[in-house]
Order: structure tokens, then C-alpha cells, then sequence
């Protein structure tokens, strides 16, 4: 696999960053943003967020940030194992509601970047899954979001074992047909 792997979606990078191992263990480097910008990603990131949930079949999403701070996500996964999910929210795209989804395991070390103006969500596959991501902007509640993770319209295949395991938040998210996106394709009307 290329180290940068474009997705379906415009913008929505599988990255493979190498892994140098032996009978200790491995190193790698998670972000460089020499080796990035030499792809043509060009980032500040400013914000390391680190989350554990401890069953199988947890979901978290779908969850954005809109503007005037909207975020773009580095996603990985520290120990466990998640499927990762990005949806193009991007009012004028010609993706518009489509889905990407990747298993990201401590093991295989992938890694999705989600830009600015996705949905983003991820189901655990294994117990005490910890996921680590990057943001571009930091933290802001009035700009919180969140769609179903089960819109029909969307139609994500989470391959879960069980019942969903929801926060509230989740629980009560709005369906993709009543989200009114602050999100819009660059040149689109």
C-alpha cells in the first residue's frame, strides 16, 4: 500500500505510515508535517484528543463541527480495533452523502484523514479500543453536531455484532434529510 492512498471521497486520505520493527516492538511516526506537506497536506493541527471505550459495538458519531470552526481529523487507533467512517457533508459535491469506512487497528497502524466539511464516526471492534485523532481547530460546543449513525438515507454497513451502544447524544442525533449543511463545495452555489 502507498503511504497516501486517495479514498472515493475528495479529500478523505488513507495513510499508511511505515513501521520499523523487531523483537521489541516498532517505531513509527504518526504526523510529519515535512512528509505530509510533500503529499499536498498542509495542516495545523492544534488539538490531540485520545478516547477509550471498553465494549465492542460502541459508536460513536456521526459527529461534526461546523463553521467557524470546523475541523479536519487525523484519525488512528492506539489499541483495539475501529472502523473509522467519513461522510461527505459538502453541500455541491458530487459525493454528497456517501460514505468511506476503514478498519484502523493498533496493529496495521492506518490511519484516515478526515478534512473539513465531513461527517465522522467509528464502532469499535474490539474491548478497550482507544482511538487518538488530530484536530484543526479546537473544541467548540456552539459548533457541535451530530447525525444518526443509522440514517437509512446514509445507509453505513457498521458490520456490528449486536446492539449499537449509544450516548445520549447519539441517541437523539438528527437524520442526514433534516441536516441543513454548513458545509459547501469551493465554486459550488
Amino acid at each position: 500500500m502507498d503511504f497516501v492512498t486517495q479514498t472515493k471521497l475528495s479529500g478523505v486520505l488513507l495513510l499508511s505510515p511505515p513501521r520499523f520493527g523487531d523483537d521489541r516492538g516498532f517505531f513509527s511516526e504518526s504526523w510529519n508535517r515535512r512528509k505530509m506537506a510533500d503529499h499536498g497536506i498542509d495542516l495545523d493541527f492544534v488539538q490531540d484528543n485520545h478516547s477509550l471505550s471498553s465494549a465492542v459495538n460502541t459508536v460513536r458519531g456521526l459527529h461534526f463541527q461546523s463553521p467557524p470552526h470546523a475541523q479536519a481529523k487525523l484519525v488512528r487507533c492506539g489499541r483495539g480495533a475501529l472502523f473509522d467512517v467519513a461522510v461527505d457533508a459538502r453541500k455541491g459535491s458530487a459525493t454528497y452523502g456517501q460514505w468511506v469506512g476503514y478498519d484502523l487497528t493498533a496493529e496495521n497502524g492506518l490511519q484516515l484523514l478526515i478534512p473539513a466539511g465531513f461527517l465522522h464516526g467509528f464502532a469499535t471492534r474490539a474491548p478497550d479500543t482507544e482511538i487518538i485523532y488530530k484536530c484543526s481547530d479546537y473544541y467548540a460546543p456552539e459548533c457541535d453536531g451530530a447525525v444518526r449513525f443509522d440514517d437509512p438515507e446514509i445507509a453505513i454497513d457498521w458490520g456490528l455484532t449486536g446492539d449499537a451502544i449509544l450516548s445520549e447524544k447519539d441517541r437523539s442525533a438528527q437524520l442526514f434529510s433534516d441536516f441543513e449543511s454548513p458545509f459547501i463545495v469551493e465554486g459550488a452555489s
